[in-house]
C-alpha cells in the first residue's frame, strides 16, 4: 500500500510542471494570434486609439510577456480565466456551464467504446480465424476508416430523419428527463465512440490471442477448469494491460472529437463553445476551453495510470 501511495504521489507531482508547460504553450500560441484582445473587446463599437491603449494598459497587455504569463498563472490559480469579449461574462462561468455536457458525452462514448471493444475483441479471439472473427475484423477495419463526423451525418439521416428514432439535435438535461437525455445523447455518443471502439477491438483481440497461446492457459484448461473461468479470471486481466495504455490516448481523441460532434448535433458543450468563440473572435474563451480540455486530458491519463497499476502488480514491484 505504501508503495502504491508513493508511486501515485510521484505521478501527481509530475503533473505540476506538465500543466505549467501546457498553459505556457497555449498562452504563447494565443499571444501570437492575429486576434487583438482589445479590438475583440470593442468589436462593433469603433473605439478610438486612446480607448484601445487604455484597455491594453488596464489589462496588462503592454507588460513584458514573462510578466503577463506569471500574472496569467496567478489568475488561473484563483479560478480567473479572463472575461469574454462577446458576452462580458467571466470565461470560467461559461466553461463550467459547458463542461458537464462534454464530460457526459465523452464518458458515455468511452463506456460504449469499452463495452463494444471488450465484447468484440474477446469474441474474435475465442473464435480465432473462424467466421465470427472474420466478421468482427472486417467491421472493426471499416470502423477505423470511418470518421466520426461522417458517421454522425449518416445516423442523423437514417436513424433520426428517416426512422425518427432519435432527435436530430439539441440537449435535454437528465434532471428534467432521463429518457429525453438518453435520446439526445445516444447518437452523438455512438458517432464519437465507434471509431475508438473499432481500434480498441483490434488491440483487445491481439492481446487476448497472445494470452490464450501461453502455457498457463493450456495448463489451466487441461486441469479441468472451464475455459470461460480461465478467460474471465486470468486471460482478461493480463490481456487488458496493453488496451488500457491505448485507452488513455484515445480519451484525447474523444475530447477532440467532441468539438465536431457537439457542433453537428447542436449540443451546448465545450466544443460548440470553442467553435462559436473562434467564429466570433473571442480569444479569452478559446484560451479557456483549450486549457481546460488539455488539463482534463492529463487528469484522465493519470486515472488510466492508476488503473494500469491496479491491473499490473508487477509494475508496482518494479517501480
Amino acid at each position: 500500500m505504501i508503495t502504491v501511495v508513493r508511486i501515485l504521489a510521484r505521478r501527481v507531482l509530475l503533473l505540476v510542471p506538465l500543466m505549467l508547460g501546457i498553459v505556457l504553450f497555449v498562452f504563447l500560441v494565443m499571444r501570437f494570434s492575429d486576434v487583438d484582445p482589445a479590438s475583440a473587446f470593442f468589436q462593433g463599437a469603433n473605439p478610438t486609439a486612446q480607448q484601445l491603449h487604455d484597455f491594453r494598459e488596464q489589462n496588462g497587455l503592454l507588460d513584458p510577456l514573462p510578466v503577463r504569463y506569471v500574472v496569467f498563472i496567478g489568475d488561473l490559480v484563483h479560478g480567473d480565466m479572463g472575461t469574454s469579449a462577446l458576452t462580458r461574462a467571466p470565461v470560467v462561468d461559461q466553461v463550467m456551464t459547458a463542461l458537464p455536457l462534454t464530460i457526459q458525452l465523452t464518458f458515455l462514448g468511452l463506456g460504449i467504446a469499452v463495452v463494444l471493444s471488450l465484447v468484440g475483441g474477446v469474441t474474435a479471439a475465442i473464435y480465432r480465424d473462424r467466421l465470427p472473427d472474420q466478421i468482427i475484423r472486417v467491421v472493426s477495419l471499416t470502423g477505423v476508416a470511418a470518421p466520426g463526423f461522417w458517421l454522425a451525418l449518416l445516423m442523423i439521416q437514417y436513424l433520426a430523419v428517416d426512422l425518427g428514432w432519435f432527435p436530430t439535435g439539441g440537449y435535454i438535461n437528465p434532471a428534467d428527463s432521463f429518457t429525453g437525455w438518453l435520446k439526445t445523447m445516444t447518437l452523438p455518443a455512438l458517432a464519437l465512440s465507434l471509431p475508438v471502439a473499432a481500434q480498441l477491438t483490434r488491440i483487445v483481440r491481439t492481446s487476448v490471442v497472445e494470452e490464450l497461446d501461453k502455457d498457463y492457459v493450456r495448463t489451466a484448461i487441461g486441469s479441468g477448469l472451464p475455459p470461460r473461468v480461465v478467460v474471465g479470471r486470468n486471460v482478461l486481466r493480463n490481456a487488458l494491460i496493453n488496451p488500457l495504455t491505448v485507452l488513455g490516448l484515445r480519451v484525447g481523441y474523444l475530447l477532440g472529437g467532441a468539438v465536431v460532434i457537439e457542433t453537428i448535433f447542436s449540443l451546448p458543450g465545450m466544443g460548440k463553445l470553442m467553435i462559436d468563440a473562434v467564429k466570433n473572435g473571442d480569444p479569452a474563451v478559446v484560451q479557456g476551453v483549450v486549457i481546460t480540455t488539455a488539463i482534463g486530458f492529463v487528469v484522465v491519463n493519470l486515472v488510466i495510470d492508476i488503473l494500469y497499476l491496479l491491473v499490473n502488480p508487477r509494475l508496482r514491484e518494479a517501480t
